[in-house]
Order: structure tokens, then C-alpha cells, then sequence
């Protein structure tokens, strides 16, 4: 297992809907969950957003995902994506979270992406978790690794 510490940052709003300009009111995830359920992945007990973690100067490195579901057609606005999971866990006030690293392919992703630097996290709803929060993210290092550029 590795763990990197990082800030809690403020996303594009469009995994939760909550962004201005987000083309998803509902929200990305909520739109994906069901195409996602069909393929084998359950992520109703996650809060329908993302929770997104820089780490820099850390940048991960991606191995082998718990899972990746290829091609999903999950809405008409854009050509179908492909996404990876991977294990996680993030420590928050000394209270750990489990969850999973929310992979979009950049190849596949035509807008909204992140930084390099960001990990996108699908967590229960976390009481108290706020922009500029320092937390720890552990994962699987037989599935993402951790480099300095």
C-alpha cells in the first residue's frame, strides 16, 4: 500500500452537478450509475460526486484498476467513455473512508479534464470534508504508484 498526502480541491462540478456551466444538472455520476450497475459496479453507497485530491508534487501512476468498463454510452451528448476503478481509502480527521479512484480516460474524456495531479474519489458522504482539507489517500500499490516528475 502507498499513501500520499494532499488538498481537497474544487473540481469542475460536473461529476455532481453542481457546477455553473456543467452540461449534467443531475449530475455525471448520477447519469453514470446506472450504465455502470449493468457492467457489475454498484456505487450506490457513494455520494454522487466527486471528492478530488491533489497530491502534487506526487503524479500517480496508473497499473492495474480493480476494474475498467470500456466504451459506456451514458449519455447522448458525447461519444461513449471509457473508465477505471481502483481501491482506495482516504484518511480524513483520523477517520478512514473506503472508496474508489474515478479514472475517466483522458483519451476518451473530450472536456472537463484535471490536473495530473488530482485524483478523482468516489466516497460515502463525509461530514465536515472541505475544500483546502489535508488528507491521505492509501491505494493498492499493485494498482497505482506514486512518482515524483
Amino acid at each position: 500500500m502507498s499513501t500520499a498526502s494532499g488538498i481537497v480541491v474544487a473540481g469542475h462540478g460536473v461529476a455532481s452537478g453542481q457546477g455553473d456551466h456543467s452540461p449534467y444538472p443531475a449530475g455525471a455520476i448520477a447519469l453514470q450509475t446506472p450504465h455502470f450497475a449493468a457492467r457489475g459496479l454498484d456505487l450506490s453507497r457513494y455520494w454522487p460526486g466527486t471528492v478530488n485530491v491533489d497530491v502534487a508534487p506526487l503524479l500517480p501512476v496508473w497499473r492495474s484498476p480493480r476494474l475498467t468498463l470500456a466504451d459506456v454510452m451514458w449519455t447522448n451528448l458525447i461519444a461513449a467513455e471509457t473508465f477505471s476503478f481502483f481501491d482506495c481509502t482516504l484518511t480524513h480527521q483520523g477517520t478512514a473512508y473506503d472508496g474508489l479512484v474515478y479514472r475517466p480516460h483522458p483519451e476518451t474524456k473530450p472536456a472537463h479534464h484535471q490536473a495530473l495531479t488530482v485524483l478523482e474519489l468516489l466516497l460515502p458522504r463525509i461530514k465536515d470534508l472541505a475544500y483546502g482539507a489535508r488528507v491521505d489517500v492509501t491505494v493498492p500499490d499493485e494498482q497505482i504508484g506514486f512518482t515524483r516528475p
